[in-house]
Parts: C-alpha cells; sequence; structure tokens
C-alpha cells in the first residue's frame, strides 16, 4: 500500500503549499539521483518524494486525497466510484440494468483513465508534474558557502580556487574593493534544477581577514608609521608601504605626534567607477632607547627656550 505523501513529506495535514514546498526541496536536494550516483535506496526516496510532492502541491488532488476519493497514486478509491455512482441520476443507474450493463463499464473505465493520466507523471521522478503529464521547471536550491579572505586580496582583486561540500573545486575571482560581509553570487552554480528547470546559484558571504599594518575605512587605507625624534624634528624621508608596494614619503620638520599626512591614490585602487582611494599616514613619535647625550641636549635646550605648549587647556575647577 501507498505511503502516505504527508509521511513522505515530514508534513502534518495542516500543512501550507509553502511547506509543501519547502519540504520537497530538502528531500529531493538530499536524494536527487544527480548527487546519489548509484544509490538506488536514495533514486527510491526522491521519486517517492517527488509522487508526494506532486499529488499535495495540486490544491484539487489534494483536495480529493484528503476526502478519501483518491489514494497516495492519485488514483480514485473505491469510495470514489460509489459516491459518483450513488450521486447519479436514480433513472439514469436503473435504464440501462443497473451496475452490471455495459454503460457502467464504460463509465468505470473511463474513471480510472482520467486518473491515470492525471497521476502517472507524478510516478516519475521529475517534480511538479500537472493533471496531464506536463512537467514543470523547478529551479535547484541555492548554495550557502563562506570565504576568509586575506586584507591585501580583498583590496586589491584576486582569483581563489574553492571546493563545494559536493566535491567541486570552483575557480572564484574576487573582485577589487571587496569588503568585509559582502556576497558573492555565482549563477548557476548550485544544486541542480529539476524537470529541466535552471540550476540555483552559489552565495558565498566573504570575510575579510585583518591585516598587520593597514586598515580599511571605505576606499581609504590607513597606516600608522613610527618616527624618530630627528624624522619628527629635522624632517626625513623614509619609506612607506602601500597596497601596490612601498614609496617614498616626506617627514616634514618640525612633525609633531598624530600629524596625519595624505597619498592620494594610493588606497583601494579604482573599481566600479569608484576612484581610487587615500592612504592616511599617521605619525607615532618612538622616543627609542635611554641616551644620556640626547637628554642632556634636551634639557639645555628646554633651559634656553622655556614654552608652555598646554596653555591653552583649562584647569579642571
Amino acid at each position: 500500500m501507498p505511503q502516505d505523501p504527508y509521511q513522505i513529506l515530514g508534513v502534518p495535514r495542516t500543512a501550507s503549499q509553502d511547506d509543501i514546498k519547502l519540504a520537497f526541496r530538502k528531500l529531493a536536494k538530499k536524494h536527487h539521483p544527480d548527487l546519489n550516483p548509484g544509490n538506488a535506496a536514495a533514486e527510491a526516496k526522491f521519486k517517492a518524494a517527488a509522487t508526494a510532492h506532486d499529488l499535495l502541491s495540486d490544491p484539487e488532488r489534494r483536495a480529493g486525497f484528503d476526502r478519501g476519493e483518491i489514494d497516495a497514486e492519485g488514483k480514485p478509491s473505491e469510495r470514489a466510484f460509489y459516491r459518483q455512482y450513488a450521486d447519479a441520476r436514480e433513472g439514469a443507474r436503473a435504464a440501462n440494468g443497473g451496475p452490471g450493463h455495459e454503460d457502467f463499464a464504460d463509465m468505470f473505465a473511463d474513471l480510472f483513465g482520467r486518473a491515470r493520466a492525471g497521476a502517472g507523471a507524478g510516478a516519475g521522478p521529475g517534480a511538479g508534474m500537472g493533471h496531464a503529464g506536463t512537467a514543470r521547471p523547478i529551479q535547484g536550491q541555492h548554495i550557502q558557502a563562506r570565504l576568509s579572505v586575506p586584507f591585501l586580496e580583498a583590496a586589491r582583486g584576486a582569483s581563489r580556487r574553492i571546493t563545494l561540500p559536493d566535491g567541486r573545486a570552483l575557480d572564484v575571482t574576487i573582485p577589487v574593493g571587496l569588503e568585509d560581509g559582502q556576497t558573492l553570487r555565482l549563477r548557476g552554480q548550485g544544486d541542480t534544477g529539476w524537470n529541466g528547470g535552471p540550476p540555483g546559484d552559489l552565495l558565498i558571504e566573504v570575510s575579510v581577514e585583518p591585516h598587520g599594518v593597514f586598515r580599511r575605512e571605505g576606499d581609504d587605507i590607513h597606516l600608522d608609521l613610527p618616527v624618530t625624534i630627528a624624522e619628527a624634528v629635522l624632517g626625513a624621508k623614509v619609506t612607506v608601504p602601500t597596497l601596490t608596494g612601498p614609496v617614498s614619503l616626506t617627514i616634514p620638520r618640525h612633525s609633531d605626534h598624530g600629524r596625519r599626512l595624505r597619498l592620494k591614490g594610493r588606497g583601494v585602487p579604482a573599481h566600479a567607477g569608484r576612484p581610487a582611494g587615500v592612504l592616511y599616514v599617521t605619525l607615532h613619535l618612538v622616543v627609542g632607547e635611554p641616551d644620556a647625550p640626547l637628554e642632556q641636549a634636551l634639557q639645555a635646550w628646554t633651559d634656553r627656550h622655556p614654552q608652555n605648549v598646554r596653555a591653552h587647556m583649562t584647569e579642571p575647577p
């Protein structure tokens, strides 16, 4: 005896059409023959789920099953036949000699013939068959994936090879300026569709790894640059790293700790119609190891040039 379609899909009889569709998609994804080559048990479960979905996804046929008029395969039950016969006009039943007459047999054959035409498609592995056996294409499910991308690759763009749960290896293009939390969509790389439907998409949520030197804000890059007392006071030319390689930077004389210098076009490269970002270099004064001659020189300079750099600050009450 065919199993109850509600039990096959694992849904209650009060399930909505969306619940039925979702339940079928989950089972189809798990037992699809393309994902289980040579697995007869999985193929049988897929066919059973397709048949159950075919019946329950059609409101009219589902209602007929719930009333007991058709069975789990969509074939009319005895109850349906006797109801149709009982509902016929009494004169029509008696005119041709009752249920044993040839017209009665014709009606019986016609009734079951129509049912087989409507249910035959649902018996196969394809999902979503109509009454006339016409298949409805169903798109495959989308696949969710996560990908951790190094900071420089996300900013400059790159290509990464990933392996999907089904064993497929794909080369994924990391676009220039990819941001943390962004989702890459690879169309047609999801699960296989059914009944000629298109495949789903691959949705990759990206996590950008932090960098030991650079910080990113939009398309701008920030860098904290250590400088010595001599470089800050006397000025200097120093080498600083950028996303595309080291460049020379001029530190102006008498630069204070925290001064920010700007290198236009050295941020995230231009992309998607947006100009290249800016590299902001913030100077961080490093005193270094204790040095007696330096301390003496600074003390002598302070004695000759007394100043109060905090004169503008108000004393607390």
